[in-house]
């Protein structure tokens, strides 16, 4: 650095000065002070190994766009910046024994305007924003519009983008920030100095010739950051306190050894190209099918990156579809990840598995840097056996975020590297499965959700089951989309059948990010068959709409109602009987038969009223089991009931809800189903006769489909009764449609599923009329209820999106972080995008005079603490609490004493039963029973 101090004529004490600001304390650099200019130069160090092991070919070409060429040198300069702002007294008075030093080269403030106070409201992110702006502006010659974009860089790097303030203007001009002319040389100093060394021969050089879009800008920002995290750690960044033996050269051996022992390397680096393969075959060990084949010959003619719908029945092999296009998708346009978005976390777990199959097949060992996001992944067995058996404790190293938090990293193991899973981290991963949450939380106006957005830039997206996003997910997706079209990432997007209107609003909000128009459309094709794919992408001639034959013949179900007693002094057995006699009688020569249910409640009543007349052979699933059960049953259940070489039960009976409504491979002989959306109640109707070769009793040959909670009237004279429960979720105004479309199928030979199923989506969700006209009344009223909770539902999610209304067109992030948001843990975070109370998750314990125990039995410690070997047990009795429980489990829930040493369950909530599994929460009572679940009911 001396070299470059005197190449740039600085005299004896301009060295000193810069050779006395400190970036890293020597409490937070490993004992020793580490200069600012040295950590500058080490996070552009790590940027460069960033450059050459991270950034997907498609980003590298961005920057080489926006720099002129000069790409992995801007990038470095850009990430290394970022600190220019603790060239302040704000922030050096920080540490007390290196601002001492500062003093004596003449850097010294005025201590009753420079206070602790100061420092909380002159961050050295602003200050850097500030300082640069003036540096770049004054010393530097840069053109206004480039100022503009590149100084967020620097005042948004520790999470938010917020605009100037009265306030903050007041200290950009006063104490805070340095008055004195040897102060704001300094500062000039240091931007001069860095830029040098990053081998540029003036600041002027340095300066872009275009500018990324926006959605490009949060993306760099997002590895900005990155870069600042990595080069913070004291372990291989220890600090440098002498300006002398400060060098580029060494900057670059620390990073080098951080990288490698990071183990941050990975990706999709070596796809071989993909043209004139039957890559279905190649992946997946069987001849493409017609619709397979059809999105393959559709993404290798789009000239550009784009989004594409996959529309294809239940059963189709639109995973492996997806995942195909993905390959080709990456390899055509420089792409090195992927991120599969899935609507549950029960079916990401199987999706991780599919994902790290077609990883290794796509890239041999690739499949070791596949990361599971959700937050019962310590839970999943495959991922625990990629942790080496450290699953415990893998997640809980990283609980903090901070710049400064020590390295944890582990360089002898398989599976993802150990720095992907702290918090807000894991999309940078190159392969990652998830919740949909995931990519909905990029959409949210929350603190590092550049970090989100960096980790999807340089990847495909997909996102299975879209149907399932209601009008409040659909405002964070479309958000989403129109980020992702700005940052030309590719979407594949997957569903049974959209309705026609919701295929083009997500259409229009990826072309208008696209187009970085507000307001820009297109005009998408009605599909002309199914299975279907259409595609649109920046500079197409026209969208593309095509089909092709499904691959199974079409499967004609007769269509029943069972009638909903109507209200009135019933008991449980009055109300279920209907039902009963309907098994009894489908059921006399055996077979297997599932009941789907709108609520749980609903469920376990159906259970156990079946009781009497089926005792054993009936099982129950939903959500309100713990991880371990649900989990056990479902996977008996795929054995019995999916496409394995098991025999199949003589008679069972299977009472679920919605969870066994999509991505769940079961086989029923009949079916019968609350009623639902035509969507979902098509979804569900995909679990009967799934499978081809599957022996059937000869009473149930015949696909059936029995739709229960309602009661239609005498000559439908007036609009059906319909369940207060399926209303309650799902509104009026759907339902009475789709009962209209239900009792037309009734009068008729029922439905020819898949070739009806678009027809039938998009009838319901259509304006036509489909109702009796002695529905009329009923049906305008439930129209107005619907719009009027619709709007509200929009309006609802406006304040969490990410970009403010009318700021779709910004071409800079000042400002971007408008207000703050609550949203700060993944509970929060998920009620945020999911419309919802947050949600909480407990440990059932059970305790007794002499302590606590598994609800298996297995005894704890007097306080609590998990025996070797136990924590697998208690961790298995976990289970989320209704939401209108939440209020309760936060006020009197807390962790067990022992639990308080404990990486995972220091945070976990226990619920304390007794030995009849009971607890008292607040106003209500809870009871846990192993074969139906939990039941709460609220004193009078």
């Amino acid at each position: 650095m001396l070299r470059i101090c005197t190449q740039l004529g600085l005299s004896a004490d301009e060295v000193g000065r810069l050779g006395a600001l400190w970036g890293k304390s020597a409490d937070m650099g490993g004992g020793r002070t580490n200069l600012l200019i040295s950590h500058m130069i080490d996070t552009a160090a790590v940027a460069e190994y960033m450059w050459d092991h991270f950034l997907a070919p498609a980003t590298r070409s961005m920057l080489d766009r926006v720099s002129g060429g000069s790409g992995r040198r801007f990038f470095a300069w850009l990430c290394g910046i970022h600190d220019c702002g603790k060239a302040s007294p704000a922030f050096q008075r920080k540490s007390r024994a290196e601002a001492a030093m500062l003093a004596g080269v003449g850097l010294g403030w005025r201590e009753a305007l420079v206070t602790g106070e100061t420092s909380r409201q002159w961050p050295h992110d602003k200050a850097g924003g500030f300082l640069l702006r003036q540096v770049l502006r004054r010393a530097g010659g840069w053109e206004r519009r480039q100022v503009d974009w590149v100084c967020p860089m620097v005042s948004g790097h520790h999470g938010t983008l917020r605009g100037a303030t009265a306030k903050d203007v007041a200290h950009a001009h006063g104490e805070a920030h340095g008055r004195s002319p040897e102060w704001q040389r300094a500062q000039e100093h240091v931007v001069e100095l860095f830029t040098r060394a990053m081998g540029y021969g003036t600041l002027a050089e340095a300066q872009p010739v275009e500018a990324p879009t926006r959605s490009e800008q949060l993306a760099l920002l997002g590895l900005v950051i990155m870069a600042d995290w990595i080069a913070s750690d004291s372990t291989h960044f220890p600090g440098i306190p002498d300006l002398a033996r400060v060098s580029v050269a060494g900057a670059r051996r620390r990073a080098a050894a951080a990288w490698k022992e990071r183990r941050l390397d990975g990706g999709l680096r070596n796809l071989q190209p993909t043209n004139g393969t039957d890559l279905i075959k190649d992946r997946f060990g069987h001849d493409a099918r017609a619709s397979q084949s059809l999105a393959l010959d559709v993404v290798r003619a789009m000239t550009a990156p784009g989004l594409v719908f996959i529309e294809a029945p239940m059963g189709e092999g639109k995973t492996k579809t997806a995942l195909a296009a993905a390959e080709v998708l990456a390899e055509r346009f420089g792409l090195s990840g992927v991120f599969v978005g899935m609507p549950t976390q029960a079916t990401s777990d199987p999706m991780f598995t599919t994902v790290r199959a077609w990883a290794a097949s796509a890239q041999p060992g690739a499949e070791d840097d596949v990361v599971l996001l959700h937050g019962k992944r310590a839970f999943n067995p495959e991922w625990k056996a990629m942790l080496a058996g450290d699953w415990a404790t893998a997640d809980a190293r990283f609980r903090s975020v901070q710049e400064d938090a020590p390295s944890c990293c582990m360089a002898n193991r398989q599976g993802p590297a150990d720095w992907y899973l702290g918090p807000k981290r894991g999309l940078l991963a190159h392969l990652t499965v998830g919740t949909i949450d995931q990519l909905l939380y990029a959409a949210t106006r929350t603190r590092h959700v550049m970090l989100r957005t960096a980790g999807l830039a340089g990847k495909v997206v997909i996102l299975d089951e879209v149907h399932a996003c209601d009008v409040y997910m659909s405002q964070f997706l479309k958000e989403a989309l129109f980020w992702l079209g700005q940052a030309r990432v590719p979407v594949l997007l997957l569903s049974a059948t959209l309705p026609p209107a919701q295929r083009a609003e997500l259409a229009n909000a990826y072309m208008a990010g696209a187009a970085s128009a507000p307001g820009h459309t297109v005009d998408l094709p009605a599909p002309g068959g199914y299975p279907n794919v259409t595609a649109v992408w920046p500079g197409m001639p026209a969208p593309v709409c095509r089909h092709a034959p499904t691959w199974r013949d079409n499967l004609p179900v007769r269509v029943r109602v069972l009638p909903e007693p109507r209200p009135g002094k019933h008991t449980d057995r009055d109300l279920e009987q209907p039902l009963i006699d309907l098994l009894k009688e489908n059921l006399a020569a055996g077979g297997c038969a599932l009941i789907i249910r709108n609520t749980v409640r609903r469920a376990q009543r159906t259970y156990r009223e079946l009781a009497d007349a089926f005792g054993g052979d009936r099982v129950i699933l939903h959500g309100q089991l713990t991880t371990a059960t649900r989990a056990d049953r479902t996977e008996e259940l795929l054995d019995q009931l999916g496409p394995s070489d098991t025999p199949r039960p003589d008679r069972l009976i299977l009472v679920a809800t919605q969870v066994a409504e999509q991505s769940f491979d079961i086989d029923a002989d009949v079916l019968i189903t609350d009623l639902a959306p035509i969507d979902l109640l098509l979804q569900r109707i995909g679990r009967l006769h799934r499978h081809q070769k599957t022996h059937r009793p000869a009473d149930l040959q015949e696909p059936t489909v029995y739709v229960t909670a309602l009661d239609p009237s005498q000559d439908n004279a007036v609009a059906p009764f319909v369940d207060g429960g399926a209303e309650y979720i799902y509104g009026r105004h759907l339902l009475l449609r789709t009962a209209a479309q239900v009792l037309a199928a009734g009068a008729t030979d029922g439905w020819n599923i898949p070739a009806q199923v678009p027809e039938l989506v998009a009838s319901a969700y259509g304006t036509a009329p489909l109702a009796p006209t002695a529905w009329a009344g009923d049906v305008e009223q439930a129209l107005n209820d619907w719009e009027t909770a619709q709007q509200a539902r929009r309006t609802a999610a406006a304040p969490f999106l990410l970009t403010r209304p009318g700021e779709h067109a910004a071409e800079v992030l000042e400002g971007l972080h408008y207000a703050a948001t609550e949203a700060t843990t993944e509970d929060h975070l998920a009620a945020t995008v999911r419309d919802g109370t947050m949600s909480i998750e407990v440990i059932l314990v059970i305790r007794d005079d002499t302590g606590y125990q598994t609800l298996d039995g297995q005894r704890l410690a007097a306080d609590g603490s998990v025996p070797d070997g136990l924590l697998d047990a208690v961790v298995g009795d976990m289970m989320r609490l209704p939401q209108r429980l939440t209020p309760e489990a936060v006020e009197h829930l807390a962790p067990l004493p022992g639990w308080k040493g404990n990486p995972w369950l220091r945070n976990a909530r226990a619920l304390q039963l007794d030995a009849a599994r009971t607890a008292t929460l607040g106003d209500y009572t809870l009871t846990y029973n192993e074969h139906t679940g939990l039941a709460y009911t609220r004193a009078k």
